[in-house]
Order: C-alpha cells, then sequence, then structure tokens
C-alpha cells in the first residue's frame, strides 16, 4: 500500500488563525484534503479531528506538522503522543519549525531521525521540567517572604454573629442544644462548636 502524506494544525478558537499552519502544510507539500485541522479552547482539549488523523495513519505514512506543541499541551504529552505515532503506528514525523525533528531523516552515521527525535524530545522535555520545578520554587519562595511580611492568602476568617456568646453561655448552661444555638445564629453547628472550643480555651487562659 502507497504510503500517505497528511498534516495536523490545531489552534484555539479565540484569537487564533489557522493560516500561518496551513500554509506551511501545504507549501512542504500535503495536499489540503490531507490535512486535518482541530479549533478547541483552552479549557477543552478535546480533539476529534486528531483522533480522526490517528486512525487513519499507518504504517510508513509520514504526519506533518508546522511545530511540535501542536502535538499536546504539554511535553508530557507531546512525548506520548510521538511515542503512539513513532512506535506504535510506526509512521514517521516531520515537525517543519525544527527539522531535526524529522524521523524520515538517516545521517552518515547510519543514525535514524528517530533516534535523533526521541533525543531530542527527552531534552525538550527535561528543560520543559526543569522551568516547572523553577517555576514552583520560586513561588514557594514568594509565598514565604509574603507571610513573613504578615500577608494572608488564607480564606478571611468568618465574621461572628453578634448574639454568639449569648447562645454559647446559653448551650453550656444547657439552655439549648448546639443545634438550636447555630441555627439562631445562622451558622454551621461545625462552626458553633469550633467557637465554643474556643471560647472555653479562652476562658481557661
Amino acid at each position: 500500500m502507497e504510503s500517505k502524506l497528511y498534516g495536523y494544525a490545531r489552534v484555539s478558537t479565540v484569537g487564533q488563525n489557522e493560516d500561518r499552519q496551513m500554509f506551511a502544510l501545504t507549501e512542504f507539500g500535503v495536499m489540503e484534503k490531507n490535512i486535518i485541522l482541530d479549533k478547541i479552547s483552552g479549557k477543552d482539549f478535546n480533539r476529534p479531528g486528531y483522533k480522526r488523523l490517528l486512525k487513519k495513519l499507518r504504517q510508513g505514512d509520514t504526519l506533518v506538522i508546522s511545530s511540535v506543541d501542536r502535538l499536546g499541551r504539554d511535553y508530557e504529552e507531546i512525548i506520548e503522543q510521538w511515542r503512539k505515532i513513532t512506535k506504535e503506528i510506526k509512521a514517521y514525523i516531520v515537525v517543519i519549525d525544527l527539522p531535526i525533528l524529522d524521523t524520515r531523516m538517516k545521517n552518515e552515521y547510519d543514525v535514524t531521525g528517530t533516534l535523533i527525535a526521541d533525543v531530542v524530545l527527552a531534552l525538550f522535555g527535561y528543560v520543559a521540567q526543569m522551568e516547572r520545578e523553577n517555576i514552583r520554587s520560586r513561588q514557594a519562595e514568594g509565598i514565604a517572604v509574603a507571610k513573613a511580611k504578615g500577608v494572608n492568602f488564607g480564606r478571611p476568617p468568618k465574621e461572628k454573629p453578634e448574639e454568639l456568646d449569648v447562645y454559647i453561655k446559653k448551650y453550656l448552661m444547657k439552655e439549648v442544644s448546639s443545634r438550636e444555638a447555630a441555627r439562631a445564629v445562622d451558622i454551621p453547628q461545625s462552626t458553633f462548636l469550633k467557637w465554643v472550643r474556643e471560647y472555653c480555651h479562652m476562658l481557661e487562659d
């Protein structure tokens, strides 16, 4: 069976235009009828076009994309999709923006493009992971500094009802149940009991 050349383009439905990707794919030689386009929002990553493409791809076919991030939202997903296409389906991938990611290649040392691309992708994935860890570290450091300056990142404390003390005393005198007291001051029973404990601790101090 003759191998086929497919193109895949993906854009957000908000403020993005597919023309650049479509032009790059057709310039590469992909026929328009073999280009599959997904328009998806940032929140919904369901890609019906991409799923349809995976069903079409056969061993020996070539998938052309303008940039490697068309395959996924992050490098874990990109690497997983790359593995699925090159290892499971055994199709080729060409990334126009990064010619080294062309699994059809074979150099003078008989190193295949698939091997080169796997190494490059693994490096990209490592760099992306390190950057995420650095971002988390900077965020943690920023939060620690802010807390040291007295910035409170939690929810503001719930304001206590005016008649809370009255009903706490009634509860301690066994004049009302905790449920009745909580209902009277319009707060959850668990919150009322927590404030009762705080009130008792304050008296002990």
